[in-house]
């Protein structure tokens, strides 16, 4: 499948990112096996050689993931993905490719924890995504699919805004929409104009040699590069903000959900809304950078909110943060890869929605 076809297809989650990876031009993979992320690799392994390009199971997560820096520094499209506590273990080196501002996608498919946990879906990775689960001061641009479209939409975005801003972006995903099958439309790729990688080590014959590091030791030296870095971020917060509503012009209670979630909460919006209750959803795309300023214009006018969670409340931290006192917001939430069931979350919505405050 060189070319995507133009009519929709059948393919698992973690399928649709090894091929949009693939067709985005990312020619380099490395990483270690761990469920439920498994199907990435198994079909890399097959997919990259066909593209003359380089597959390295690794020995280790930390292993795969310093490979990735290796192959970032010489120019390539790299990217890796793991689970949950693969991530973890990956969390040095995502610092360090942050700090030598070099680009890379690093896919999570989460799954139930803390500690090995189990393999089913969760969404307990959200503080370690999106604070910076690594030492320092440092930032990554993280997205959150909900369907497989997305999974192939937001592989390719993530590469894009990786080079752009040379910064690594994860794809923040779970057991369930790595694993499902659904149809979608493979989009063709269009790569945008990026800045050319001057900064590229690969030989410096002709030409100044080239440093990448991030060991700052000069007095003020660490400092100078951390605001450098802080007014990056402060650009991606401005420009690539990414959300999605519904039904949220009248609604007197507002969902707040992201992922597989979001997925559910979208079936109980439809369903309290037969029944003619004002209930909207509001599902942030883009983790980081977090679309607090949308959030907050929502809040006040006797609204609520309540943040919905595969997790013991993570994200409604930023949503409380968001809305800073406007609205009440409350939180509902299955931690320990407990997926949630529309018939669940449409009950608790509804005493939610009905109850006197």
């Amino acid at each position: 499948m060189d070319t995507p076809l133009k009519k929709k297809i059948l393919m698992k989650g973690n399928e649709a990112v090894a091929e949009a990876a693939i067709q985005a031009g990312c020619r380099f993979f490395a990483g270690y096996p761990i469920t439920p992320q498994n199907e990435i690799p198994e079909y890399l392994s097959r997919r990259m050689p066909e593209m003359n390009g380089i597959f390295i199971q690794a020995e280790s997560e930390l292993a795969a993931v310093n490979m990735v820096y290796g192959a970032s520094a010489a120019g390539m499209r790299a990217m890796t993905s793991s689970s949950s506590p693969g991530i973890s273990l990956m969390q040095e080196a995502i610092s360090f490719l942050a700090a030598a501002e070099l680009p890379a996608l690093i896919v999570n498919i989460q799954r139930g924890g803390p500690g090995l946990g189990n393999i089913t879906a969760s969404q307990g990775d959200y503080f370690q995504a999106i604070k910076g689960g690594g030492h320092g001061d440092y930032r990554c641009i993280v997205y959150a699919p909900f369907t497989v479209q997305e999974m192939w939409d937001l592989t390719m975005r993530a590469f894009d805004k990786s080079d752009q801003y040379r910064t690594p972006a994860i794809l923040l995903g779970d057991g369930v929409v790595g694993q499902m099958m659904e149809p979608f439309c493979p989009t063709p790729y269009r790569r945008p104009r990026l800045p050319e990688k001057k900064w590229v080590v690969d030989g410096c014959k002709g030409r100044e040699p080239r440093i990448i590091r991030s060991l700052y030791m000069g007095q003020g030296e660490l400092e100078e590069h951390n605001l450098r870095l802080m007014k990056k971020y402060d650009i991606i917060r401005k420009k690539e903000v990414m959300f999605e509503t519904y039904d949220t012009d009248d609604a007197r209670l507002v969902i707040v959900a992201f992922g597989v979630a979001a997925r559910v909460a979208f079936s109980s919006v439809r369903e309290l809304r037969k029944r003619g209750m004002k209930v909207g959803l509001f599902r942030p795309v883009t983790l980081f950078p977090f679309p607090e300023l949308e959030l907050r214009s929502l809040a006040g006018r006797g609204r609520r909110f309540i943040v919905v969670e595969m997790n013991a409340g993570q994200m409604v931290e930023d949503v409380r943060l968001a809305v800073n006192g406007g609205s009440e917001v409350l939180f509902y939430g299955r931690p320990g890869g407990v997926v949630l069931t529309p018939d669940e979350l449409t009950k608790k919505i509804r005493s939610v929605y009905t109850r006197k405050r």
